[in-house]
């Protein structure tokens, strides 16, 4: 009898144990998103998908998710805007660091980086790769449609659309200005994706052309000097090339594109909370996300494959490079010289993609400047 009564004891005590942790107050949405962030963990672990991107974003939804963690709080960034009267109050450490996301600080020191990391000569050397650039933004304005005729509003239509742009701090800048609501799923599509590029195009790419095209090899691009790359005045890039600031350059692509990376990750995945993502709207974004992506990747490649119609032989592109006019720098090339190596060992496109690859961050960028200009 006493050790009955014991029992009853110990049971009840470790239920009280359990009470008192904040796994008591775990829904079943918490569990699906602390799951949905340990399989983003394990690709960016085991498979090395992007892992600066899917590690941070996974580490802050698992944080979200928590229960009783109370680091963020949505409330706060309800309706679009900064609820300051019950932000000194209310907020936690990822409310803090998300205000960077909410005023457009993160993505604009992103673009200074990938600016510094970005050789232009590439695109300066073969000046038709601004035009498999502008193609690829294809999928942005055919997803939009998509999108509205669906029933989003066209603000939150074009902030699914960029997703086709495959730049990910552009897909947070102008979603958090037309559909901040709508900035954990967009966020975690587009950089999911993002990450599985070399997944998501090599099939669209094969199906798109024959294996003679993809065997095509392209001449040696001509030298680019320093004063072209200097003209295209972008900061990132002027720091690079202009040779006096190499302690700049050096810390811009970085120290600076760490810190701003680790925050950026870790409070766009906090916005992943489970009421946030678990319903139909953000299926239909997933899906739509996809869409883009891969009318982007077609829209380069049919491109160049129409303007091989009129070039003559000898000169003619490989259409591979015009898949890399989404803008997912260097991945998107880097899939364009390892699909072309497989149908042709001796073809090397990686440079020949890489202006695509830079027209296509140019041309997202438009893109989201024209949807601002429209929808903002």
């Amino acid at each position: 009898m006493m050790l009955t009564a014991g029992s009853i004891s110990l049971s009840d005590s470790l239920v009280d144990f359990f009470n008192q942790t904040g796994f008591a107050g775990a829904t079943w949405g918490n569990i699906a998103m602390i799951l949905v962030a340990f399989l983003l963990l394990y690709l960016a672990i085991k498979h090395k998908f992007e892992p600066l991107l899917l590690f941070t974003i996974a580490f802050g939804m698992l944080l979200t998710n928590l229960p009783g963690a109370n680091m963020f709080h949505s409330e706060l960034f309800a309706g679009g805007h900064i609820h300051w009267g019950s932000f000194i109050q209310d907020a936690g450490l990822l409310d803090y660091l998300y205000l960077g996301v909410k005023l457009g600080i993160y993505p604009c020191l992103i673009f200074i980086g990938v600016g510094a990391m970005t050789d232009f000569g590439p695109l300066i050397a073969n000046p038709k790769s601004f035009m498999l650039g502008a193609a690829a933004q294809l999928g942005i304005f055919v997803t939009f449609l998509g999108a509205y005729a669906l029933g989003f509003t066209p603000a939150q239509a074009g902030s699914i659309g960029i997703i086709g742009g495959a730049d990910g701090p552009t897909a947070i800048f102008l979603t958090a200005r037309l559909a901040p609501e709508l900035l954990g799923p967009i966020a975690v599509a587009a950089y999911s994706y993002m990450a599985l590029v070399p997944v998501i195009q090599p099939p669209i790419m094969r199906l798109l052309t024959t294996k003679k095209e993809r065997e095509i090899k392209m001449s040696q691009l001509r030298p680019v000097s320093k004063t072209e790359k200097i003209g295209c005045l972008m900061l990132g890039n002027l720091m690079k090339e202009c040779g006096v600031v190499d302690r700049l350059s050096k810390t811009v692509q970085n120290e600076l594109m760490n810190i701003v990376v680790i925050f950026l990750g870790i409070t766009v995945g906090a916005t992943a909370t489970a009421e946030a993502f678990i319903n139909v709207q953000t299926l239909s974004i997933l899906v739509l996300g996809v869409l883009a992506f891969a009318l982007g990747t077609a829209g380069g490649l049919l491109l160049a494959k129409f303007m091989n119609l009129f070039l003559p032989e000898g000169k003619k592109m490989n259409p591979l490079i015009g898949s890399a006019g989404v803008s997912a720098v260097p991945m998107a090339a880097r899939v364009s010289q390892t699909v072309g190596q497989e149908a042709n060992p001796s073809n090397f496109l990686l440079m020949h993609a890489m202006g695509p690859n830079v027209a296509g961050v140019v041309g997202s960028a438009v893109a989201a400047g024209i949807l601002l200009s429209f929808l903002g």
